[in-house]
């Protein structure tokens, strides 16, 4: 099963796509979809609309896992965040993807056991399950690794 995780954002779309074969998981592509902060938002929004669909036309996933927004400690960007994540969604309803939502404390949880661990007890558990120790360098990018890797356990 190709599983992509997908960490929104308008600045940066993170994604990771993943496949999971009994108890092994391959990292078969990640990636970020960025955005120009001086393009007006609505332009952004298409960037992101017409990259990703490049992206699940491409790599065809069985299925995706896109972070939930929970709790935003910045205002000024949970609008954008949401538009984002909206048009992540009907992207994914265009290519008729099962999709699946996962809050930062579920991934957390689930990877590490523990729902308020740090970003990098994060990190090292998607290297172990991916049996690395290399990480893409955006952390948006090993957040959608990490969101798929939580969705390969929880169907388990």
């Amino acid at each position: 099963m190709k599983i992509l995780g997908i960490d929104p954002g308008m600045a940066i779309v993170g994604y990771g796509l993943i496949e999971v074969d009994g108890s092994n998981i391959e990292l078969l592509a990640s990636g970020s979809i960025q955005t120009d902060k001086s393009l007006s938002d609505s332009k952004r929004l298409l960037e992101i609309f017409n990259d990703l669909s490049f992206v699940v036309d491409k790599y065809k996933p069985d299925c995706a896992s896109v972070e939930n927004l929970f709790f935003f400690k910045n205002q000024k960007t949970v609008i954008p965040v949401a538009e984002a994540r909206g048009v992540i969604l009907t992207v994914l309803e265009k290519f008729d993807v099962p999709t699946y939502s996962y809050t930062p404390m579920e991934v957390k949880q689930v990877l590490t056991g523990y729902g308020r661990a740090e970003k990098k007890e994060v990190e090292q558990m998607v290297k172990i399950t991916l049996e690395t120790d290399v990480l893409p360098k955006l952390d948006d990018t090993v957040d959608a690794i990490a969101i798929a890797i939580c969705h390969s356990r929880s169907v388990r």
